[in-house]
Order: C-alpha cells, then sequence, then structure tokens
C-alpha cells in the first residue's frame, strides 16, 4: 500500500464528542460547526465513531452519515473515523464506508466481543486492510481485554496491516520497545494524561479527548511537547492535568462534555445506557474546567 506522504494521522486529531439534543437525537448540524471549530482553533483532524462519540448506540444511517458530516465540515484528509465491529466483515465494510466518503485513514479496535487470540487478531486486522484504506490500530486492553503488546504490533505492521497505532495502555515503557521492533509504525497518544511522556517519546500524533473543549490550550501543549520545548510544555501539562486525568475514567464522555458545555461548546447529553455523572463528579469536572478558563486556557 502507498501511504499519503503526509500520513494524516500526525497531529492533534480530536475524538470527536457527539452533540445530543435534549431528545437524545443527534445535531448533525452542530456536529459540523464543531469540526470546522476545532481546525480553526488548531487541531489537525478529528476521529468520529470513537468511544467518544457514542458510536456504539449509534444506527448505522447516524454512524455512517456521522462520518459524511464530518468529511463534508472539513474535508476527507482531516477524518479518521474509528470502525470498530464485533464482525471482522463488519469493520471492514465501515472502512469501506469511510473511503466512500473521502477518508483517507481508519482507526480499528481489535475484536472486542470476546478476549481474542493472537491469530484472531491477525485475522481482523488484515481483513479490515482489505478496504485498501490505511489502518491506525487502537490498543486499549482496558475495555476490550485485548492486549496488543509491542510484539504482536510489530508483527500487525511487518505484515503490511497497520501503519500506526493509538497507545492506550498507560504504559508509557512500550513506546521504547515499540520503536526497537517496527521504527516505523507511529505512535500516536491514545490517553490524555499520558500525553507529554509519549511525546517525549516519540509520539508522532495525539488522538485526543479535551481539544473538545480546550482545543488552542491542548495543541499548545502537544507541539511543545513534541518539540520538546518542556519549560513550556510541562506548565501548561500541569495546569491541565486535571482535566486530562478524566480521559482514562469511565465517565471519560460525561465530563468531556460537560468541560465542553462549561466552556460555551455544545456537549449535551449522553445516550444510556451511559448517565449523567454524579453530584460529586460533576463539581470537580465543573471546577476544573472553570480554574482552567479561568487562567486564559481555551
Amino acid at each position: 500500500m502507498t501511504l499519503p506522504e503526509n500520513r494524516p494521522w500526525h497531529g492533534v486529531l480530536v475524538a470527536t464528542a457527539l452533540p445530543l439534543r435534549d431528545d437524545l437525537t443527534v445535531d448533525f448540524d452542530a456536529y459540523a460547526e464543531h469540526c470546522a471549530w476545532l481546525v480553526e482553533n488548531g487541531c489537525d483532524g478529528v476521529v468520529p465513531n470513537g468511544s467518544l462519540g457514542e458510536y456504539q448506540v449509534l444506527a448505522p444511517e447516524e454512524r455512517a452519515r456521522v462520518v459524511e458530516t464530518a468529511v463534508a465540515a472539513i474535508g476527507g484528509a482531516r477524518v479518521m473515523p474509528g470502525v470498530a465491529a464485533y464482525g471482522s466483515a463488519e469493520a471492514r465494510r465501515w472502512a469501506e464506508q469511510a473511503g466512500e466518503a473521502g477518508c483517507a485513514s481508519v482507526m480499528l479496535l481489535p475484536p472486542n466481543a470476546y478476549r481474542a487470540d493472537e491469530r484472531s487478531v491477525l485475522v481482523h486486522y488484515a481483513e479490515v486492510a482489505r478496504a485498501g484504506l490505511p489502518v491506525v490500530a487502537y490498543n486499549n486492553p482496558i475495555d476490550t481485554k485485548v492486549d496488543l503488546v509491542p510484539e504482536l504490533l510489530a508483527r500487525l505492521h511487518g505484515e503490511g496491516h497497520i501503519h500506526g497505532v493509538k497507545e492506550f495502555s498507560g504504559d508509557v515503557r512500550r513506546a521504547y520497545r515499540l520503536a526497537e521492533l517496527a521504527p516505523e509504525l507511529d505512535l500516536l497518544v491514545g490517553a490524555d494524561d499520558v500525553l507529554l511522556e509519549l511525546a517525549v517519546a516519540g509520539a508522532k500524533g495525539w488522538v485526543s479527548g479535551y481539544p473538545n473543549a480546550l482545543p488552542a490550550a491542548c495543541t499548545e501543549l502537544y507541539r511543545a511537547a513534541v518539540a520538546g520545548e518542556l519549560g513550556a510544555a510541562l506548565p501548561l501539562y500541569r495546569q491541565l492535568h486535571p482535566l486530562l486525568r478524566w480521559d482514562s475514567r469511565v465517565e471519560f464522555v460525561q465530563a468531556i462534555k460537560l468541560s465542553m458545555d462549561v466552556a460555551g461548546r455544545h456537549g449535551g447529553p449522553v445516550r444510556p445506557p451511559r448517565v449523567p455523572l454524579l453530584p460529586e463528579q460533576e463539581a470537580a469536572v465543573r471546577a476544573a474546567t472553570e480554574k482552567a478558563l479561568a487562567a486564559g486556557l481555551d
């Protein structure tokens, strides 16, 4: 597969939250505006239909329209949809839909209907790669119970099935092992609260949650971190970390949507089975967001 010279998964790619109305229908106009606003505020692209986008509770026609809406708003080169599904054939069909919509790459979880073994993981990624778009793997062993360890990622890359990985395990040591085993495989930061550590370790991008609420501050942090400008990055990281750590909690969708609301964006409600934050959780998120805004972060 010939890869684009400028790999579209490099930089700050926002795992977009999906704006819902009070009746829990999708506000596609608000979503289009949000995607455009993120790019206007320094982000490099978006990742629709990830967990933050609540893809698991979308109807197929909604899920397809989310991708089409993002492409229409900012162009397909900036859109890397999540194509996770229980079956490999279904995930491939979502990758094909992304290609038809004009996207330049897709992001794929391992099989997540059961604890898949290595052979199943290889078959899964090989099947989706048949769609013809570059695939960025998403390693989230916390939720999927399938761990894409560096040795397995190196094999997937060596066989041409993946070209990057969103790393969400939280184990920053893996960055160095992966660089030894597969130096051409692009590492993307997958959890907001290890951004600085993985950027210093050589990450090429950040699939990020909190830029939904604070895009300018988050992109400033990312660019300082990958440039090795720790004098600028570290104080900003410390300021943002009370919020960034919510990205690694079960309630990350609700927390980020609340921060969006506090920041004057449209976060809105979540679809069941997710439920609103507990009062003490809401108070903590609201206070941390207001503190960041008061400090001039946006």
